[in-house]
């Protein structure tokens, strides 16, 4: 049996009329498949998702789509992490990093077939500060992305609002000093960002660890020096092209586990989700966590 858990923020403007649509063709497609149409879920709340999920999995679902952008399928990862029971998207958000690294098709209907009928593998998880993540968690420029992104508010989200409040992060970002150790290796750092991924890019084609591979056991961890504005600027093609580590100033290393040290509070990001700590975060990959169909 297979569940929908869609997110009526991700990519409708906040239109509720828009979530029921999709709500509509899950069901209508789950009953041409032979499977419950009532398992359709829009969620009401943060976390819900993660609720449904779970309940999802107490009632023998076998896979849960989870439709929605990068927050969506984390919590619903999250939720289906060791149980054995699958993932599969439907990608609506702003930047669909994961889906993108699964090949999973943009148009519903067509996702919503790969969630009855694809091949089902094993991805590893990483975890942040016992927080699970499937594509990439980071800290420094990124995660100062997600915390303005998160601040614009549900109506105005969206690729456009993303790129505007990226502009705005480049312009204002202020890097500061960070112990890190990879594998016990400790160095300092003044990075524009470091980035902590399990797959390749955020989404949209921005590839910051091109190297980077689902299954492979390994986190990549990237940093980035800090530069100027032009330097930041003329880094920009060869992060679309997959060729960042090419350039000066930024190095890339596997790692089964990794930690960042602050004087103060880090802000860092989940799959694109904002969070803090508070003096040391660590990071470390969970092997063959998450079943995904794909």
């Amino acid at each position: 049996m297979i569940a929908v858990i869609i997110n009526p923020i991700s990519g409708t403007g906040g239109r509720i009329d828009v979530a029921r649509a999709r709500a509509a063709q899950a069901s209508a497609l789950l009953a041409s498949r032979g499977s419950d149409p009532s398992n359709v879920f829009i969620t009401e709340r943060g976390g819900h998702a993660r609720e449904i999920a779970l309940n999802a999995i107490g009632r023998g679902i076998s896979t849960v789509v989870a439709w929605g952008g990068d927050g969506t399928m984390n919590e619903v990862g999250a939720a289906l992490a060791f149980s054995g029971v699958a993932l599969a998207l439907v990608p609506s958000g702003s930047g669909n990093g994961l889906a993108r690294e699964l090949g999973i098709p943009f148009a519903p209907s067509a996702a919503l077939d790969v969630a009855f009928g694809g091949v089902e593998r094993t991805i590893d998880a990483g975890e942040i500060s016992e927080r699970l993540f499937f594509n990439i968690a980071g800290v420094g420029l990124d995660a100062d992305v997600a915390h303005r992104f998160a601040a614009s508010g549900h109506a105005r989200r969206g690729l456009s609002m993303y790129v505007v409040q990226s502009t705005a992060a480049v312009l204002f970002y202020r890097a500061e000093p960070l112990t890190l150790s990879v594998d016990g290796a400790v160095r300092e750092v003044r990075p524009l960002l470091i980035a902590f991924a399990n797959a390749r890019q955020y989404g949209n084609g921005a590839l910051i660890a091109p190297r980077a591979r689902v299954d492979d056991g390994r986190l990549d961890v990237v940093v980035v020096d800090d530069r100027p504005l032009l330097g930041i600027v003329r880094r920009v093609p060869a992060l679309f092209k997959g060729e960042l580590a090419t350039v000066p100033g930024v190095s890339m290393e596997t790692a089964v586990q990794a930690q960042v040290t602050a004087r103060g509070p880090i802000r860092y990001h989940v799959d694109g989700e904002p969070c803090e700590a508070i003096g040391t975060l660590a990071a470390l990959v969970r092997p063959a966590a998450l079943t995904v169909s794909a």
